[in-house]
């Protein structure tokens, strides 16, 4: 029981947050528009994970929203979440990265 309680206690590095959030870039789940990253999933343990990663980078989590239902095959409907966040550093390099290898929309939008 112990050791549950320390590993709950211990934060994400600022390395393995830009890691996991450069894995969300590449994918099209995570995208960039104007000052927010914008992160878009169907699984919510998924958004506390975003957060985890965006406060070990200095950033702000500012807003979670459901925002629309979408079929997963022929018979089951989910939820998907949209989370809007802040990072601080004007010129932070996950911006840089998303120049390079992000797109303008996520893997959930009806334009793609």
């Amino acid at each position: 029981m112990l050791m549950q309680l320390e590993t709950k206690s211990v934060k994400m590095l600022p390395p393995q947050a830009e890691r996991k959030m450069r894995c969300w870039v590449r994918s099209r789940h995570l995208i960039c528009s104007g000052h927010f990253f914008i992160f878009e999933t169907v699984e919510y343990t998924t958004i506390e994970r975003f957060a985890e990663c965006v406060a070990a980078l200095g950033g702000t989590l500012i807003s979670v929203e459901p925002i629309n239902k979408i079929w997963m095959g022929a018979h089951r409907q989910v939820i998907l979440y949209q989370a809007k966040a802040s990072l601080h550093t004007p010129h932070h390099t996950l911006k840089q990265y998303w120049i390079k290898y992000g797109g303008f929309y996520t893997r959930f939008d009806e334009r793609c």
